[in-house]
């Protein structure tokens, strides 16, 4: 039996609002929402929304839970993509998440396979 302690979990509504930085160090957008799986109950990816001014124009991308390393001294999250990678997404059609209004690349689809299923 596994036991889960204060620190081996956060609220959601901390996780909301934290950045994300490459590994350079530079800033990529800031988590927007979480997707939890909905058989197993663990998060499945966390969707950061970018570019924009004033919570305008902004677009999202989502990440693997997994991908996502917390970096105390930089108080968010590190991942291993590029801006660049980031902003092809702002490029690509998208297609519409039934039941939001989030949208979803369909190329990051066809990269998590049968793993994307919303």
């Amino acid at each position: 039996m596994t036991t889960t302690t204060a620190s081996d979990v956060i609220s959601s509504d901390r996780v909301d609002g934290t950045t994300v930085h490459n590994v350079g160090g530079e800033k990529l957008g800031t988590i927007d929402d979480l997707m939890i799986d909905k058989v197993s109950g663990h998060v499945r990816y966390a969707v950061m929304e970018f570019g924009g001014f004033l919570g305008m124009g902004t677009d999202r991308y989502p990440i693997p839970w997994n991908m996502l390393k917390y970096d105390p001294s930089r108080d968010g999250y590190v991942v291993p993509l590029g801006k660049a990678q980031i902003e092809v997404h702002r490029a690509t059609p998208t297609i519409v998440v039934p039941s939001t209004t989030r949208t979803i690349a369909p190329a990051w689809i066809a990269t998590m396979g049968s793993k994307a299923v919303l």
